[in-house]
């Protein structure tokens, strides 16, 4: 049975990155460029760092979850990154 995360990145020009993932850790070494990987929009905004994570048991909530966060506004974003 995998696990599913949702995160939010702060990348280097101040924009956040919004992803899902069911090994987090490879990932943000991924959008680092540590290893092969990673999304496009990360690849120019080198190095990223994880802010914000939740688990879920399937990949319909964390995409649920991942969808719900893209569509927040940075200031929304920024008070969940806080909690």
């Amino acid at each position: 049975m995998s696990t599913f995360y949702t995160y939010i990145l702060a990348c280097s020009d101040g924009t956040f990155y919004i992803g899902k993932t069911t090994d987090l850790v490879r990932r943000i070494r991924q959008h680092n460029g540590e290893i092969v990987g990673g999304a496009k929009y990360t690849r120019g905004r080198r190095p990223v760092k994880l802010l914000y994570s939740q688990k879920f048991n399937t990949l319909s909530e964390a995409l649920k979850n991942e969808i719900y966060l893209k569509s927040l506004t940075r200031n929304e974003k920024e008070k969940i990154i806080t909690l």
